[in-house]
């Protein structure tokens, strides 16, 4: 199977570099696809799990922060604030952010303090959705 360079970037990390056959990205409107040879173009990325096949066929999730995906020339650069592999989360922890952010979202007092909240509820929500499906296979 044809395959295109991959390269997940953190602001603390490089959390994958290498060949990858498939790509889905969460962005607002979905799952973005990518296959070898897609167009060249720049997206979105929202919280949320992005999905990858390696070049050695293993399935990948990515637990992402919002940021950016640049598609060019069979070339896929993803640069966000965090990306974590659903091994990596520890569960009460993606919990504990998850109650305060619904704790923040109860008292908030202006719209700078729920954006806050609810970004930080997508990413526990997100966080807790990927290590729940590690845990199941």
């Amino acid at each position: 199977m044809t395959s295109f360079s991959l390269e997940i970037f953190a602001a603390d990390k490089i959390f994958y570099r290498g060949e990858s056959t498939s790509l889905a990205v969460p962005t607002v409107d979905g799952l973005y696809g990518i296959m070898a040879n897609h167009e060249d173009t720049i997206i979105a990325v929202s919280i949320g799990i992005a999905h990858f096949t390696d070049s050695e066929g293993k399935k990948r999730d990515a637990v992402l922060s919002n940021g950016v995906c640049k598609i060019e020339k069979n070339s896929v650069l993803i640069l966000v604030e965090t990306a974590e592999a659903p091994e990596d989360i520890d569960r009460e922890h993606a919990e504990r952010d998850a109650a305060d952010a619904l704790s923040a979202l109860s008292h908030r007092r202006n719209i700078s303090d729920t954006r806050r909240a609810q970004a930080k509820m997508a990413r526990a929500v997100s966080r807790l959705k990927a290590r729940d499906r590690t845990e199941i296979d």
